[in-house]
């Protein structure tokens, strides 16, 4: 078999079959053939088509793969052709795929492989990158090369002459300064050049520049392609500053600081508000002393003069001043098209100004010989020492005329002469006292001159005032908490108001010998010092304790001072608890049956009421004397009634069988008051038996040893009732109280505003009280009908499954 190959390039390859294979080979193609087309490219001849073989196929890029549609085979004779121009750029090389096929369609031989070479053309100019460039350089720049590069590229086939590339400059406007091209990297297929001049750039005739750059290749025919490169130019300091005048006047108040006094004007050719025109001044001659400053208006470009340090007209009544101007970028000069750089001192010609500025007299204040002066005196000296007499002097005014006050003196413990300026002590001082500060108390006084204005001055003096011990050591608090549940001592704290060494470390005692005292308190065994610790030498009641302490200071001043210490049981920190609610302890039996007796008591109540306002139509008028009605009454039975105003008051005894004058502490009385239990101790000052016979006008006997006091002392209280209303008893007890007050002394008001500091009061918190529900063996013999309410009542709970 073999390849016959059509002449479309300058090379012809044939293909070689050796042992019934394929030979690999490569054919050219040049990249955008001219038309018409197709255009028969090769012819395809294989041996086994007389064998049988009936056609040819082709595959692969330029066929089935991109870019499609190049050939095409005509499957009988072998012809291959080209349907279209191909780009280089885009496919170099193609790889196409030959076979060869029976009548069956099956390949009698094996495939064939080649490469189609796609033959390079000039058909691609340079192209820059980018194609127009802007760039500002500033007029003093030196000449050489510009902060810029140019770049531009071939696309055609690298290291051929098609896509090697020169550059040149074109044409620049203006003419001048000259520009250039130097190039720095050059490859294959790029070029890399920058741009540079020679000469000097003016700002004032040429602002902008415009070259045109162009790069061409080395191919046949040559292509080229140009960009554009503008170049602006910024203005720089090309023009010195210049004064408006030679010479300014101005004149200044003698003293007088920090004052505009003068603005001078300036003229510059350079772009203004830029550093090539803003003004720099500069003080050269006259400004020794340092008075004066210049500075530089950022808005006017004006230089403005001040007066820091005033002249003394005394001395000095004209000042004269030169002034320089410069800008603050450096000069650039250009001569002979050749910049100058440094500029020479000779060139500059830096412009001047003279500034004539006067003195003007004026009242100078008086002048303290001493600004601050300082004397030392202890505290609580005498009124009248003279602590200072100032020395002043004033150039203008007559001392004589001079007068003086004060301007601060806080605590008013001086007077100053105001002619002499004399200051003198009229009170005490206190070396304790908030105005003095680390000892020193500080008066500042005024010297008022007679010059028209009046002129001032101030001085200041320093009073040291030494410490003395006037003050007596104290508690820092004349209270405290022992909470007994967590300590046995509290705190004691002192100090005293003078500085070492007449205050602290103290020495602690206790302030009396009374061995009572010494027995319940004593000190902790380091007493010396700014506190110490009171500590309790038994377990101590509940109660307020008042103990006695003697605080001595270093030099032996001694001061009684009184701790009141609370002495209780805490919660969280050092606060008491509150008092525990007193209350009793009956048996669940005990509680049922009284109960029981008030509900009867009641029912028993309530019918009296109404029997009686039926009878007597609830209208009574009759008053119930103190004597009362002495007729025996037999209480054992249930009976009698009431008015229907009554207010039963119902007294129970749950003592036990003892005297009923017995002073023991145990006795108790117990009050039943609109169905209320509240027990009373009788031994501690509150309401006894003996005071209940007063609630109804007479005595009332009290027998402790009868089972039917009880009854009795209910049914008294009803009977009486029964024989007045008892709002008009009510008006008449009061009336009654207010002509014989002396009967009730125990209603005479008393004053409970203070607490006093009587120690032998007993706290309320001391009270307890025990439970009397293991005596009650008297309600065990209450007589036929609480039986009888005893069995209902217990029949009721059983019924109910209600266990007492």
């Amino acid at each position: 078999m073999y390849l016959t190959s059509i002449t479309l390039s300058h090379n012809e390859h044939v293909l070689m079959r050796s042992k019934r294979r394929w030979v690999l080979s490569t054919f050219e193609i040049e990249e955008n053939l001219s038309g018409p087309f197709p255009k028969l490219f090769t012819e395809l001849h294989n041996d086994q088509h007389i064998n049988g073989a009936t056609k040819f196929r082709i595959a692969g890029q330029g066929v089935t793969e991109d870019p499609k549609g190049v050939f095409t085979i005509k499957e009988r004779t072998g012809e291959i052709y080209v349907h279209k121009p191909l780009d280089r750029e885009a496919f170099s090389i193609l790889k196409v795929q030959f076979d060869v096929l029976d009548l069956n369609d099956k390949l009698v031989d094996k495939t064939l492989y080649f490469n189609v070479i796609v033959i390079d053309k000039n058909d691609n100019p340079p192209i820059f990158n980018p194609k127009v460039l802007n760039v500002h350089i500033p007029e003093n720049l030196k000449e050489g090369m510009l902060p810029l590069s140019l770049t531009a590229s071939d696309k055609d086939e690298e290291g051929k002459d098609n896509s090697r590339i020169s550059m040149r400059i074109v044409s620049q406007y203006p003419a001048s300064p000259t520009f250039f091209l130097e190039s720095l990297v050059s490859m294959q297929n790029s070029l890399v050049s920058k741009l540079g001049f020679t000469g000097c750039f003016n700002y004032d005739k040429v602002k902008a520049y415009k070259i045109l750059v162009e790069a061409r290749d080395h191919g046949k025919p040559s292509l080229s392609s140009t960009a554009t490169v503008n170049v602006f130019i910024t203005d720089s300091n090309t023009h010195a500053p210049v004064f408006t005048l030679p010479k300014f006047n101005a004149q200044v108040n003698e003293s007088e600081n920090n004052k505009e006094i003068l603005r001078i004007p300036v003229k510059d050719q350079d772009t203004p508000r830029t550093p090539a025109s803003r003004a720099v001044f500069t003080i050269l001659k006259g400004n020794e002393e340092g008075n004066y400053k210049i500075e530089t208006d950022p808005v006017t470009n004006e230089g403005v003069l001040t007066v820091i340090k005033g002249k003394d007209y005394e001395k000095t009544t004209l000042a004269e001043l030169e002034i320089g101007l410069e800008n603050e970028e450096p000069l650039f000069l250009c001569i002979d098209g050749k910049p100058v750089n440094p500029v020479p001192e000779a060139l500059k010609n830096y412009s001047t100004a003279k500034i004539a500025v006067k003195v003007m007299d004026v009242n100078d204040p008086p002048v303290f010989r001493n600004k601050i002066q300082k004397v030392y005196r202890f505290e609580g000296e005498e009124p009248g020492d003279v602590l200072y007499t100032p020395t002043v002097t004033d150039e203008d005014s007559d001392p004589a005329n001079i007068r003086y006050e004060l301007v601060h003196d806080p605590a008013r413990w001086m007077s100053i002469d105001p002619k002499t300026g004399k200051i003198t002590l009229v009170k005490k001082m206190d070396h304790e006292s908030p105005y003095v500060h680390n000892s020193t108390y500080t008066v500042i006084m005024r010297a008022i001159d007679d010059g028209e204005p009046p002129a001032t001055s101030t001085g200041t003096l320093v009073v040291y005032v030494g410490d003395k011990n006037d003050n007596a050591p104290h508690l820092t608090s004349n209270t405290s908490v022992m909470c007994v549940n967590k300590v046995d001592r509290v705190t004691v704290k002192a100090e005293d108001a003078d500085d070492f060494p007449f205050s602290g470390p103290f020495t602690f005692m206790l302030g009396t010998d009374d061995q009572e005292l010494q027995n319940l308190w004593k000190l902790e065994k380091s007493i010396v010092g700014t506190e110490t610790s009171l500590i309790r030498l038994y377990i101590l009641p509940y109660g307020n304790y008042t103990v006695p302490l003697k605080i001595v200071d270093q030099q032996g001043v001694v001061a009684h001072n009184v701790l009141q210490v609370m002495v209780c049981d805490c919660e969280k920190g050092d606060v008491c608890r509150k008092p525990r609610p007193r209350f009793f302890h009956l048996h669940i039996a005990a509680i049922g049956i009284l109960l029981g007796a008030l509900l009867m008591m009641a029912v028993l109540f309530c019918s009296c009421i109404l029997c009686e306002c039926r009878e007597k139509k609830c209208v009574q008028n009759d008053y119930l004397q103190s004597d009362g009605n002495q007729t025996l009454i037999t209480y054992n039975d249930e009976g009698g009634g009431s008015l229907c105003k009554a207010d039963p008051q119902i007294l129970i005894s749950l003592g036990t069988e003892q005297n009923e004058f017995s002073p023991s502490p145990s006795n108790y009385s117990g009050t039943i008051r609109t169905g209320t239990f509240q027990p009373t101790l009788v031994s501690n000052g509150l309401r006894g038996r003996s005071d209940w016979g007063t609630i109804y006008g007479r005595s009332t006997p009290f027998i402790r040893n009868s089972r039917n006091s009880l009854y009795d002392t209910v049914q008294s209280g009803l009977t009486r009732a029964l024989s007045y209303n008892i709002e008009d008893f009510i008006k008449t007890k009061l009336s009654k109280l207010s002509m014989e007050q002396q009967d009730y002394s125990e209603y005479e008001p008393c004053d409970y505003s203070s607490e006093g500091n009587n120690v032998n009061n007993v706290s309320l918190d001391k009270l307890s009280f025990h439970s009397t529900g293991d005596d009650l063996d008297l309600l065990q013999n209450l007589g036929p009908k609480f039986s009888t309410l005893d069995g209902i009542c217990r029949q009721v709970f059983k019924e109910k499954n209600i266990n007492l």
